[in-house]
């Protein structure tokens, strides 16, 4: 690596930042430089989004210094840090949901004229961010109505918009389909032209290869690795972040699965703008096996999860569990029957951030725990750190906020919450969403497990290599429609992708439903 130069116009040097005893990251120098993206790569809770905090002026380091275009700066706010040039895309979306698009990109810097919001400005330039990542979201849309994936572009279009020099993107790809990761590539390619400095975060080695130009690997809040990109593969991006190459965690391991514990027939779920969200949908899942759904963004995955689970009061179909119909229309009547969700978005759906990692453990199966008119302390207790030594959650303590955990721990309370229901099938929704190598391994193998034990695994994703891993059979959705049902054995990557880009009617050996 070249010396440091005049390209580098943000410079983190030696820092460190300490939380309650706790040192997050460890005399860190972070070079950022002019149209460049300066790739930042690390296991979950090893430091990237507090360097990225300091960065951003949403923390502060406990010791060095950040310099910017080579002089010392201290920023008080994150306003402070836009004011000067830096803007940020939280990896967690930062939106308000009761608000327009065009609202939420300009919030706490709105147009006026003649003293007032002037809206239709707001909504005329907001239009030309959005035409620009080519999002199809209308900029008067209530972002509650959004899909998880249509609120990122939101968020990439609202740091798009600040304008600034050094552009800092936390997982921006993290529910984008493959098309919305094309175009913002290109977003990112024209902004480098433009002289901007992006700092971009991913736990897609693959996708850091492709578009990084320097990179940095962190481990335990320590640099472990800088390089130019051109000059590494996956594997050494590996070994700085674990010490060691990857592991092969999720090849199926060879267990029958025993008799059906779940079945599903025909799920209808209307779109309120007509046509069907989920399309006569049928399949079946036995005890013990992982049943892979595999689809794009918009096909359905997460709406058919949610019918299942009674969130939709409109959907049609039956469903059974243990042969028997599921007669319970609520959410809670049905984790009672043994159903239970790990929700894509775990920070809106699957925890209460102000709660501790023991309160969002329980607060599911607290039934399991009620003694008369009290709560059994000592056996919600013990099935607490029963919980964090079966998912090996790192937390010091669980009395601790849950929001104090990283990423991937955070992904481990979600999964113990559900497994405290005791259910009989898992559904879980893209569980790797925003979580890194290592603790991806870690929750591949506690499906693997949980399999092993009996537990029926429903689980959703647009990750081709992580269907193909872990599934015993692959299921593929487009449109709302099952599009595909295959075999481990014959499944092949190029008939998954061809059943995805379907959207019609099941056909053929690939499209057999899952329960004939």
């Amino acid at each position: 690596m070249s010396n440091i130069s005049s390209d580098v116009i943000l410079r983190l040097e030696d820092v460190s930042k300490v939380y309650a005893g706790t040192v997050a990251v460890k005399h860190a120098t972070f070079d950022v430089r002019r149209g460049a993206v300066n790739v930042l790569v690390g296991e979950n809770g090893a430091g990237k989004s507090t360097m990225m905090k300091m960065c951003a002026g949403v923390e502060k380091p406990t010791s060095g210094r950040i310099l910017l275009d080579g002089e010392e700066v201290a920023f008080s706010s994150s306003g402070d840090a836009v004011a000067k040039g830096i803007g940020m895309v939280f990896q967690e979306l930062n939106l308000f949901g009761n608000m327009s698009v065009a609202e939420n990109i300009f919030a706490t810097r709105e147009i006026t004229r003649f003293g007032k919001i002037d809206h239709a400005e707001q909504q005329r330039r907001a239009g030309a961010f959005l035409d620009r990542l080519q999002a199809g979201i209308r900029p008067d849309m209530m972002v509650e109505d959004l899909m998880i994936g249509q609120q990122q572009l939101v968020e990439i279009a609202k740091a798009v918009s600040l304008d600034a020099r050094v552009l800092i993107m936390d997982e921006p790809t993290s529910a984008l389909s493959a098309a919305e990761v094309e175009i913002l590539f290109k977003v990112i390619a024209d902004l480098k032209a433009q002289g901007v400095a992006i700092v971009y975060i991913s736990h897609r080695l693959e996708e850091l290869i492709r578009i990084g130009d320097y990179i940095t690997v962190l481990r335990d809040g320590r640099i472990t690795g800088q390089e130019e990109v051109r000059n590494v593969d996956t594997q050494w991006i590996v070994r700085q972040m674990i010490g060691s190459d990857a592991k092969d965690f999720a090849k199926p391991d060879g267990h029958e699965p025993g008799a059906e514990v779940f079945r599903a027939e025909e799920i209808c779920l209307p779109r309120a703008t007509g046509g069907l969200a989920v399309d006569h949908v049928s399949l079946t899942l036995r005890a013990g096996e992982i049943l892979g759904i595999y689809g794009l963004m918009g096909a359905g995955r997460s709406e058919l999860f949610d019918c299942i689970m009674g969130r939709h009061g409109h959907a049609t179909g039956k469903i059974y569990l243990d042969g028997k119909q599921v007669h319970e229309r609520d959410t809670t009547g049905r984790i009672r029957r043994g159903l239970a969700l790990i929700p894509e978005d775990r920070q809106r759906e699957g925890l209460v951030t102000i709660l501790s990692v023991a309160s969002n453990l329980t607060m599911s199966s607290l039934k399991k725990f009620a003694r008369l008119f009290h709560i059994d302390g000592k056996a919600e207790r013990d099935a607490v750190l029963g919980m964090v030594r079966e998912l090996s959650i790192k937390v010091a303590n669980p009395d601790n906020e849950v929001s104090s955990l990283s990423g991937g721990n955070q992904q481990k309370v979600v999964i113990g919450k559900a497994l405290l229901t005791g259910p009989k099938v898992l559904l879980m929704d893209e569980p790797s969403r925003g979580i890194d190598v290592g603790a991806k391994a870690d929750v591949f193998r506690t499906m693997r497990k949980l399999s092993r034990e009996g537990l029926g695994i429903l689980f959703a994703t647009s990750d081709l290599d992580e269907v193909m891993a872990l599934s015993d059979r692959i299921a593929v959705m487009s449109n709302g429609k099952l599009t595909g049902m295959f075999e481990r054995a014959e499944a092949t990557e190029a008939a998954i992708v061809s059943a995805s880009a379907m959207g019609h009617g099941p056909a053929g050996k690939a499209g057999r439903e899952a329960h004939v």
